[in-house]
């Protein structure tokens, strides 16, 4: 089944807020409905499995991984209505390139990923995205310290939080990564 209109949706939030159960969620209501559904992910993603988009939770559901955005176009499938985009801020920038023309042809294009870096700053392609977006779903997380709403991603090393100069890019988990709500996301200068 095609859709009448192409769009981008956008999942959004810190780590640990359900951005991939999301996801997968609108995956699967998409594949009940008998949309045929393709989801992409970075090859750099290899946490829990190759070949699958998979959530903190342990929810999963088969991905392609791709080095860069411009390969989501080759792997395409002529009869796809519905992609997914898990972890989008580790692509380059042609992702929101790549999306608009999907949702130009009428394709359903759902992305999800961390609108902001362990900084706290915006991340990677995921403002541009989210300002093209159709639809923006911004997800909170329990912060670690205090049990609030959280909104940031704190990186730890060594138990501390890690320096604002340590490298943006370091795909981890709870061994290196909590949520936290403003008031507790430290990024020491």
């Amino acid at each position: 089944m095609r859709h009448t209109h192409g769009s981008i949706e956008v999942v959004c939030g810190s780590m640990f807020s359900g951005k991939t159960d999301e996801l997968i969620r609108r995956l699967i209501r998409a594949t009940i409905a008998r949309q045929k559904v393709q989801v992409f992910k970075p090859a750099i993603d290899v946490r829990y499995a190759v070949e699958k988009v998979a959530s903190h939770m342990g929810s999963t559901y088969d991905a392609i991984p791709v080095e860069k955005a411009a390969d989501i176009r080759s792997k395409l499938e002529t009869d796809t209505t519905v992609v997914g985009i898990d972890e989008a801020q580790f692509f380059d920038p042609e992702v929101v390139t790549v999306s608009k023309e999907f949702a130009a042809r009428g394709i359903r294009v759902i992305v999800a990923g961390l609108d902001t870096d362990f900084r706290g700053e915006p991340f990677g392609s995921m403002p541009a995205l989210m300002s093209e977006a159709e639809d923006v779903l911004k997800l909170h997380a329990i912060c670690m310290v205090c049990g609030d709403n959280a909104s940031r991603t704190q990186r730890l090393v060594n138990g501390k939080p890690a320096r604002y100069d340590e490298p943006i890019v370091i795909v981890g988990a709870s061994e290196l990564y909590e949520a936290r709500c403003r008031q507790h996301h430290e990024v020491p200068r």
